[in-house]
């Protein structure tokens, strides 16, 4: 058995790690990462979700006491979670709907995604996630409510990436996830219960299942969708599959605490 401090180390190393992964905060450490070590400290992802749901929620609450209207406030929270995370989940959407949605081959898919100019499927798919989501927090309303929703939304999103960077290989040899490697099973659990958790507790039980199941739904057909395509997943399937993630746990939220 390892010494606590050790213990605790190494959980503040995975947190850094998680935090740095999927947002632009420089919690990074300045030493090089061991093989696996991002593999191994993706059960922290639905922490790191937490903190961006967090800081859009804060954000959301200032706006209304500044007597914003609830579609102002949405729309504030939004670019927060944007700006912290450097629109890293929707460059992936954007990235995934251009080469699953173009390209006749493998070859062109894969090639059309790692292509920084967005086209005609990428834009609609921003403008359906940025507006399906606004338009959730915009029904929600109430800041206690959006602060559960948003901490749901970006936990409970995240909390299944390991599991997808697990069952679903990489598409090709190089890129982020393939450098990231494939979570070990202790890490995958870890992840789901901390996000099973957190949307229980947002939620409720019943709502928190039925976030849970259609995310396994979404993650699935994506999974399917991206083998039959490209043979497996990149870093923009991952972010499209949080991208997904949110949007279903908002809407979820939003049928539970919409006018409350």
């Amino acid at each position: 058995m390892k010494p606590r401090a050790e213990f605790f180390k190494e959980i503040i190393a995975d947190l850094r790690m998680a935090a740095s992964f999927v947002t632009i905060l420089p919690v990074a450490s300045s030493k090089p990462a061991d093989d696996g070590a991002v593999a191994r400290a993706t059960w922290a992802l639905p922490v790191a979700g937490l903190l961006v749901g967090l800081a859009g929620a804060l954000v959301y609450k200032i706006a209304s006491r500044c007597g914003l209207t609830a579609n102002l406030a949405a729309l504030l929270a939004l670019a927060t979670t944007a700006l912290i995370t450097g629109a890293l989940h929707e460059d992936g959407l954007a990235d995934t709907a251009d080469g699953l949605g173009g390209g006749r081959t493998r070859a062109r898919k894969l090639e059309i995604m790692r292509d920084s100019r967005i086209g005609t499927y990428g834009t609609c798919a921003l403008i359906l996630s940025f507006g399906l989501r606004w338009s959730a927090l915009a029904t929600i309303a109430n800041p206690w409510a959006v602060t559960l929703a948003l901490c749901a939304a970006h936990a409970g999103a995240r909390a299944g990436v390991p599991a997808f960077m697990s069952l679903v290989p990489p598409a090709r040899p190089d890129g982020l996830s393939a450098s990231a490697g494939s979570p070990p099973g202790r890490s995958v659990a870890i992840a789901f219960a901390l996000g099973t958790l957190v949307l229980a507790l947002a939620l409720g039980p019943g709502k928190a299942l039925a976030g849970l199941i259609l995310l396994s739904l979404a993650g699935l057909l994506l999974a399917r969708l991206a083998i039959r395509q490209i043979g497996g997943q990149t870093g923009d399937i991952l972010g499209a599959f949080e991208q997904l993630g949110e949007i279903l746990i908002l809407l979820v939220a939003a049928a539970l605490l919409g006018g409350h």
